[in-house]
């Protein structure tokens, strides 16, 4: 088991574990996941994964087991702070320490490049992922932001939006 920064070969694994975590009937195996809020579709594309893995400032951790992708997250550094995305566990695996890991890896990874603070956007409706992100020490910022509707991405069941939830540690 490891985590490391993933790579261009990772591409089409990663796009895989990422759908089967966030959408559809696979999702539904894990504790935590959209496939009841966006119906049908896809979180991700080979070419949007591929975009990020070439943007300097953008990395993308991969966990694995036995040379298996078992979970992921995708790190932006933005002015200011580390941008926390798709932190994603094989829905298999989910409640095992993975995510814990995976969150702990990014929250290392914005130290070592002097960051004081990590943050990241959550759906308001996702309220025991809300409740994970705050036993480990992120907090609502008060701020909202409307959900990206985008054809191909699910069909939203209920009106969504985002929440910015952050992390922030003393220099």
């Amino acid at each position: 088991m490891s985590i490391s920064s993933a790579t261009n070969q990772d591409i089409a694994e990663l796009v895989d574990l990422v759908n089967s975590a966030y959408r559809g009937d696979q999702a539904k195996k894990g504790w935590t996941n959209e496939a009841d809020l966006l119906v049908g579709g896809i979180r991700i594309d080979a070419a949007e994964m591929q975009e990020m893995m070439a943007d300097d400032d953008h990395i993308v951790l991969k966990h694995t087991i036995d040379g298996k992708i078992t979970g992921c997250v995708s790190l932006v550094k933005k002015d200011g702070y580390v941008y926390l995305g798709m932190l994603t566990v094989s829905p298999r695996l989910q409640g095992g320490g993975t995510g814990k890991k995976l969150l702990q890896a990014a929250e290392d990874f914005a130290r070592s490049a002097s960051y004081q603070r990590i943050r990241m956007t959550v759906i308001t409706a996702r309220k025991e992922l809300i409740s994970w992100y705050q036993r480990h020490g992120y907090s609502d910022t008060g701020e909202r932001l409307p959900f990206p509707y985008e054809p191909g991405y699910g069909e939203p069941s209920q009106p969504l939006e985002f929440m910015i939830i952050e992390k922030k540690w003393p220099q």
